[in-house]
């Protein structure tokens, strides 16, 4: 941040920004201005946040840290009051921000080409380990496990007829007919997936090959983080398949002719590498990054209702330059991903917000908190961080509006999420719709894949504006010019006429529990059965622990709570989400099962019963 007070920054900016013409330099500070909320202020504010010098504001990054700051300066400058810690509008809060190799990492190869002979792979060139692999020391005879896939519902079980207890299995990435995302197979293949079923095996390591039929450059696997990070429970690296050519060939089998059988065969061909052992030593060390909320509040003028607040959210985080593990979907393409749309589009919503209630502060009875969320797209860290340090008590916490994509309105359509959580949301949003403004698609459900979910699960009522995913999102060109500035312009004049009455009726909207609908996230992705609960993604701890148990499921029937960690389910150990979304995929409904957790420290075991997703 430029040093000084308000003024001389201002000033700063814009001497620069006219008399040196620095592109980005003026930041849009002189052009936001008008008191109205308009379409240009809007690409004024987009355009800077997505620009290529914010990097795509990962979160922990400069870009990141450069987003916040401009936000911070124009709430300032608007006359919001800071909400952040002390005295500044900064909420800041650790994080895992990713994972690095310490200086440990070895591979020695026994046995490979004759007996007695040895080799140390090389870091880097012929081995290295995989981003969650623990941090350990083991040593152990090879054992070829196949795609170290156990699917007993498809009939196929690598593993089968093999005791791998305190030995490193090798495997190969995918499955038996490659990579394919709809196969029978795709539920077992992810690497997390084989890392488990290797551990629940009794395995001391994990070794993964690139074969042939895949890849004929036999790569290594990128060393990237999964941005919930945890560990597998057990040492996993990465070598090229090169390394253990003269030990298939001792045995009279070439891995292509049996990638090749699998395929054609769907039978396991699995076996000992008689004679070969490794010595496998490990180093991951998890890196902390530091992040921050921004935010800024207008005290309300009644003496009463003042102690009350309307939140009103957006994230304003992205995913930087992509790459594996970062949520890209475009993942083998490293470049700026702009996130114009998600979501410097409900950023620029909330700074138009934030400066036309500023101009009219002398209204508003109840206090208006505008939150500027980060990490939302690492599983919503920032809200699920504020709501653990709120700046007003949830108790006084009347609603949450979030506005999340809100830049690609097409044909009149706004979607709303969260209109069953309260009984005085539908009739609302008609009531500033009646010239039929927009489309309206309602979903009653509080939950759902952003901020407002967090707020939901502390029980607060929720609205979720957002206009619909399309064909840019999560790459590199969600940029600017594709955003429609005079449909967003719209909705954020519909979104200050609901904030506005929320904060100065008499009554607080009433919280309504709702029964999840289909689609709403949480652990009903892609899976037949649920728990119906929504995890909590910020990671560090063993196990998975529990966000919000979503009304009339399994969890809530079997007594769990928000707050409980899983440690176990259907008699297997859970480690990390990925563990749980693999054992997940396992079950069928119907399923009683032991969950194991713990609460206030205490381990306790419940029983469920697994439902169907709906």
């Amino acid at each position: 941040m430029i040093p000084g007070n308000a003024f001389q920054r201002n000033l700063v900016r814009v001497l620069i920004g006219v008399f040196l013409a620095i592109p980005g330099s003026g930041r849009g500070f002189s052009q936001a201005t008008d008191t109205a909320i308009t379409a240009e202020d809007l690409k004024t504010y987009v355009r800077y946040l997505a620009s290529d010098e914010l990097e795509g504001r990962r979160t922990g990054a400069p870009g990141n840290e450069k987003a916040a700051e401009y936000i911070a300066d124009l709430l300032e400058r608007y006359g919001v009051t800071a909400g952040g810690d002390g005295s500044s509008y900064f909420q800041k809060f650790d994080f895992i921000s990713t994972v690095q190799l310490g200086r440990s990492n070895s591979l020695t190869l026994h046995g490979i080409a004759e007996p007695g002979d040895e080799r140390e792979a090389q870091l880097e060139a012929e081995f290295r380990p995989v981003a969650f692999s623990s941090t350990a020391h083991v040593e152990g005879p090879l054992v070829f496990v196949g795609y170290g896939i156990s699917a007993p519902d498809v009939k196929y079980d690598d593993y089968a007829g093999l005791n791998v207890e305190g030995k490193i299995v090798v495997a190969l990435r995918y499955a038996p007919d490659g990579d394919n995302p709809h196969s029978d197979y795709s539920r077992y293949s992810s690497l997390r997936n084989k890392a488990r079923i290797a551990r629940e095996k009794g395995a001391a390591a994990l070794i993964f090959l690139t074969g042939p039929s895949k890849d004929s450059n036999d790569v290594l696997i990128r060393f990237a983080f999964d941005k919930n990070g945890g560990s597998s429970g057990l040492p996993v690296i990465s070598m090229k398949r090169s390394l253990l050519t003269p030990s298939f060939a001792s045995l009279g089998v070439d891995l292509k002719v049996i990638q090749d059988s699998i395929a054609a065969t769907r039978k396991p061909r699995s076996f000992e590498l008689a004679g070969v052992s490794a010595i496998v030593e490990t180093d991951v060390e998890q890196v902390t990054g530091r992040t921050a909320n921004v935010v800024g509040y207008l005290e309300g003028v009644d003496p009463q209702l003042k102690n009350q607040a309307v939140i009103l959210g957006a994230h304003f985080d992205h995913l930087g330059y992509g790459g594996e593990g970062s949520g890209s979907l475009t993942p083998d393409t490293v470049a700026v991903h702009h996130g114009a749309d998600d979501n410097a589009s409900g950023t620029a919503a909330l700074l138009e917000l934030a400066q036309k209630l500023a101009n009219e502060r002398d209204s508003l009875k109840r206090t208006v908190v505008f939150t500027f969320f980060t990490g939302e797209e690492l599983g919503t860290l920032g809200s699920l961080y504020y709501v653990n340090h709120p700046l007003v008590p949830l108790s006084q916490t009347v609603a949450m509006l979030n506005m999340d994509m809100v830049g690609r309105l097409t044909d009149r359509k706004l979607t709303i999420d969260g209109t069953g959580t309260s009984s005085t949301w539908i009739p609302l949003l008609q009531r500033y719709n009646t010239d039929s403004t927009f489309l309206l698609s309602m979903n009653p459900d509080g939950f759902g894949p952003s901020d407002h979910a967090s707020f939901y699960g502390k029980e607060i009522p929720v609205l979720f504006f957002w206009t619909g995913t399309h064909d840019d999102y999560h790459k590199p060109s969600d940029t600017w010019d594709r955003l429609n500035y005079a449909g967003e312009q719209s909705i954020v004049r519909y979104v200050y006429s609901i904030a506005k009455d929320v904060g100065n009726r008499p009554e607080r909207p009433p919280y309504v529990k709702v029964e999840s609908q289909q689609g709403s996230g949480g652990d009903r992705r892609a899976f037949a059965v649920s728990l119906w609960i929504v995890p909590d993604y910020s990671g560090g701890k063993e196990g998975m622990k529990i966000n919000s148990v979503r009304p009339k499921g399994p969890a809530e029937k079997a007594g769990l709570k928000a707050g409980d960690i899983i440690v176990g389910l259907a008699g297997k150990k859970v480690l990390n989400i990925y563990d749980y979304m693999g054992i997940l995929g396992e079950l069928k409904a119907g399923d009683v099962v032991d969950v194991d957790v713990l609460r206030d420290g205490r381990k306790m075991t419940v029983k469920a019963t697994m439902e169907k997703t709906r």
